[in-house]
């Protein structure tokens, strides 16, 4: 049985609402130059309108905030995993075509993204070989902003769809959406498997329907946040397993930890979350073969051509060669949180008020916690831990709203915390919260 957390989500959520405002209210009234669109702390532009997806969004959120608790304790656990996928799915369909299809088929199509580059590769050796040097922004042929400020794997995942026959930008934004609906089912794995059954179904609705559903359709982090997922569940599977299992889900979990760094610079941050599964699990048995699939990866590319410890310096010199040198730290140190409170809805801020209150809670008992509280402590803390660390590095000032996603999941855990009286409004709150952003604010993603 998960224990509750008191009034300290009350007081999260207080937080995140005052974070969000005060990063809204203060460059409007001050003048202050942040460096983003028309609406910071996101990179979005004010643009009120209804579209085709606003009534089916609409149905969706009221089923949700009607049905989708009750389900998530009754059903039976395959049936809510196929459900959280076909719900998250569903929902994040719905909210991008609020803009018609041009919201699934039109954002991957865009300059900076990866399909137009990945239509014209046609030797992925000479790609790897050539990658770093056309990293800077002086460089002849310089890569477009995204694929620059990516490891190649980012691309390779594009250039495989578009020989797959999936390149159109339709095709492409709906395998993004499938892949990125798979990300509550890992999720509420991960939690069975560390002893937080109960504590999974109780989360389950707030990982399948807010906010974040905007930037995880049509969005290549989103593909990002569904690797980094799976890597933590095959953890969470090889460290709860004996014998064999251990060494081949171990593996696997290496594999996908290798592509996460092969996917985003900001990934190996992820090892604050795998050492958190490893805790909460009490387990370092899959540690040494994860380790060694997982630099297998790296050196795979390197000996391919592409040098991760290599290209890093390079990319960082091209970071603040652009628009992150004219954007305050001063100011993106706390909006970027603010941003991911938007991101993440502001029921975040009652996730890990709820998570820190049931840890302080736990450190004044002298009774050891439930393993699912255990869990649900360890874990969301750890998320906050690595977001923490990508704020304060400086090397993610702004459009962390799609940025972060990797961490959103985890980072709501907490909510396995909420009482039965915060259960349905909560949702509520985060879907209305959801359908408001969608129907005022172009994200561009």
């Amino acid at each position: 049985m998960v224990r509750r957390a008191g009034p300290a989500p009350a007081w999260g959520y207080a937080v995140a609402i005052v974070l969000i405002a005060a990063a809204i209210v203060v460059p409007a009234v001050t003048g202050w130059r942040v460096r983003a669109d028309d609406f910071p702390p996101l990179h979005s532009i004010w643009k009120p309108r209804f579209g085709p997806g606003t009534v089916p969004a609409l149905g969706i959120a009221v089923l949700a905030v009607l049905f989708a608790s009750d389900l998530a304790r009754r059903l039976r656990w395959r049936l809510l995993l196929l459900l959280a996928f076909v719900a998250s799915a569903a929902w994040m369909i719905c909210l991008a075509l609020v803009d018609g299809l041009d919201g699934i088929g039109v954002v991957l199509e865009r300059k900076g993204e990866y399909l137009l580059t990945a239509r014209s590769v046609t030797d992925v050796g000479a790609l790897l070989h050539d990658y770093i040097s056309r990293i800077p922004l002086d460089s002849a042929h310089h890569w477009p902003i995204h694929v620059a400020g990516h490891p190649p794997g980012a691309l390779l995942f594009f250039v495989g769809l578009v020989h797959l026959g999936l390149g159109s930008g339709l095709a492409a934004g709906f395998t993004v959406i499938l892949i990125a609906a798979t990300i509550p089912v890992a999720v509420l794995i991960t939690l069975s498997r560390l002893g937080a059954a109960d504590a999974a179904r109780t989360a389950a609705p707030f990982l399948v329907f807010g906010p974040a559903a905007i930037w995880m359709a049509v969005s290549a982090d989103a593909m990002f946040a569904a690797v980094a997922a799976w890597a933590l569940c095959c953890l969470a599977v090889a460290a709860t397993s004996r014998g064999l299992p251990v060494v081949l889900w171990g593996a696997a979990s290496g594999l996908l930890f290798g592509c996460c760094v092969m996917l985003s610079y900001g990934l190996p941050l992820l090892a604050v979350l795998a050492a958190a599964v490893l805790v909460a699990a009490r387990s370092w048995r899959p540690l040494p073969v994860a380790l060694i699939a997982a630099i297998a990866v790296v050196l795979a590319f390197a000996a391919a051509g592409f040098a991760w410890w290599q290209a890093y310096p390079v990319l960082t010199a091209r970071y603040w060669a652009g628009i992150a040198s004219e954007r305050p730290y001063a100011y993106w140190v706390w909006a970027d949180l603010a941003a991911l409170a938007i991101s993440a809805g502001p029921l975040v801020g009652a996730s890990i008020g709820a998570a820190i209150g049931a840890s302080l809670s736990r450190a004044r008992r002298t009774v050891g916690p439930s393993t699912g509280s255990r869990t649900i402590v360890i874990l969301t803390l750890a998320a906050v831990i690595a977001v923490l660390l990508a704020d304060l590095s400086g090397m993610s000032k702004a459009e962390v709203e799609r940025i972060w996603l990797p961490f959103v999941p985890w980072l709501l855990l907490g909510t396995a915390f909420l009482g039965a009286r915060w259960q349905r409004p909560a949702l509520a709150a985060q879907l209305v919260f959801a359908l408001i952003v969608q129907h005022l604010l172009n994200t561009r993603w």
